[in-house]
């Protein structure tokens, strides 16, 4: 029996990773987003290995050393010390961990709760799937940062408080985003094909909706997960978060707010640092929309 080869267009025709892919590689903005975005995840990695110092301990006799580029400054400490002595470029590395590591922690954390009720939501009919529908559009009434803070106020704070209340906080976009894709899907025409042909809605879920969703599914973890950096940033600045000495960037911010006219460094690098997560994420997330919607028409 004769074989076919497919052609490289063929090929990429029947690949939609590859096709969304070409698609994001044709934005610059999004290519620089997703590098920004790799040397994050990077230190998040690879943090507690490149940290130069120990970033708790003190030191009197290096009290608010300037950064190194100052003429009072030591290359040993890029950017110098704190008020307690500390190494704030080793600080600063520690605090990818806590800021943007924990963030993409607890979107995977809601990602997959959301999955799992959104599903149930969407799938289901009837009384239950209906009060879990009303839940859901009273909770996405309340802003996520004020849906955090009042969990924050009743667990008490912490950093595993404030992990579990952004990753509630978040869950109802995630289950609301999944579950009017899901009723989409079951409204489409090979969906009903494939029930009338025997199929349970486990198999409906498994073979035809998920695999549908995906890149919806990718999106919404994109989009919170600037939410999730900025909502861990501001609890740790309002001291319901990171408890010192924790090196999270909002509570290394909070810190040094006293500083600010006397090592301004202290404070600007912690918020350069959020600001190009967060942007880094938004980067990724709107070429990822882009992309998605060309290979749509294509």
């Amino acid at each position: 029996m004769a074989k076919f080869r497919l052609l490289p267009d063929e090929q990429l025709a029947r690949s939609p990773f590859k096709q969304l892919w070409r698609e994001f590689s044709r934005q610059h903005s999004a290519i620089a987003g997703l590098l920004i975005f790799s040397l994050f995840f990077l230190l998040v990695l690879l943090s507690a290995v490149l940290t130069p110092h120990d970033p708790y301990l003190q030191n009197d006799s290096l009290l608010l050393l300037p950064p190194s580029w100052s003429q009072q400054g030591l290359v040993q400490y890029p950017f110098g010390t704190d008020d307690l002595g500390r190494d704030l470029f080793s600080r600063l590395l520690v605090g990818a961990r806590y800021t943007f590591g924990i963030a993409m922690i607890t979107v995977m954390g809601a990602l997959v709760m959301g999955l799992l009720l959104g599903t149930l939501a969407g799938m289901t009919k009837g009384l239950k799937s209906s009060i879990l529908n009303h839940v859901l559009d009273l909770a996405l009434t309340i802003p996520s940062l004020l849906l955090a803070i009042i969990i924050v106020a009743i667990l008490g704070p912490g950093l595993q408080n404030t992990t579990w209340a952004i990753m509630l906080a978040l869950l109802p976009q995630f289950v609301h985003g999944i579950r009017n894709a899901i009723a989409e899907q079951l409204n489409q025409d090979y969906v009903i094909a494939y029930r009338l042909d025997g199929a349970n809605n486990w198999q409906v879920f498994s073979r035809i909706i998920l695999p549908n969703i995906w890149e919806k599914l990718t999106l919404m973890a994109t989009m919170a997960l600037s939410t999730a950096t900025l909502d861990i940033a501001a609890l740790g600045f309002l001291g319901l978060g990171a408890q010192a000495p924790t090196a999270e960037w909002g509570a290394m911010i909070a810190d040094s707010l006293d500083l600010i006219y006397i090592a301004p460094v202290s404070v600007a690098i912690p918020g350069l640092l959020i600001f190009l997560a967060v942007l880094s994420v938004n980067l990724v997330g709107d070429g990822l929309r882009n992309a998605a919607k060309k290979r749509r028409e294509n």
